[in-house]
């Protein structure tokens, strides 16, 4: 199964705590976007995110793709005090897709796949098209998705 996970963090040493996810699928890696800045999302003061989308090939189910995630969160001490709050990493599993590159759509109380707001996240579609300029979810091109997305400064991404 392929996944697009995005990585995230605006706590401590972000580099080290986006790279440590790098490192804990390095042997499933097809692909890593490079880092980019981003303005936070969802309205709590804090400071910019650094933000990498990561393309992996693995051979589990979704939910144990997910404990890994947290797992890889879990390793970065990331407390879930506020929501879109700050953190020192977030892993999220942004789409899935099986080995015939069908997208795989899961809706259980704890994983949703697609991720419910990626198509809202210009530092989500970003580094995935920087990746898979053909990339598609939930039906639709990234890049028209992107395209969608307001100006504002949520939306602004840029290399960090």
């Amino acid at each position: 199964m392929r996944a697009v996970l995005s990585t995230g963090s605006n706590m401590e040493d972000s580099r080290a705590h986006l790279a440590s996810v790098a490192r804990a699928f390095a042997d499933e890696l097809v692909a890593a976007s490079q880092v980019y800045r981003t303005a936070p999302w969802g309205g709590v003061e804090q400071d910019d995110f650094l933000n990498q989308t990561l393309i992996v090939d693995v051979d589990c189910t979704p939910h144990e793709l997910l404990a890994r995630c947290q797992a890889a969160e879990n390793a970065a001490h990331r407390v879930r005090d506020v929501r879109w709050g700050p953190r020192t990493l977030d892993v999220d599993i942004v789409a899935l897709f099986d080995d015939t590159g069908q997208e795989i759509f899961v809706d259980t109380p704890d994983l949703i796949v697609p991720h419910p707001r990626a198509d809202q996240r210009a530092f989500v579609l970003v580094p995935w098209l920087e990746l898979d300029e053909q990339a598609t979810m939930g039906g639709q091109s990234v890049q028209s998705l992107l395209r969608a997305l307001p100006s504002t400064p949520e939306n602004h991404v840029s290399p960090a």
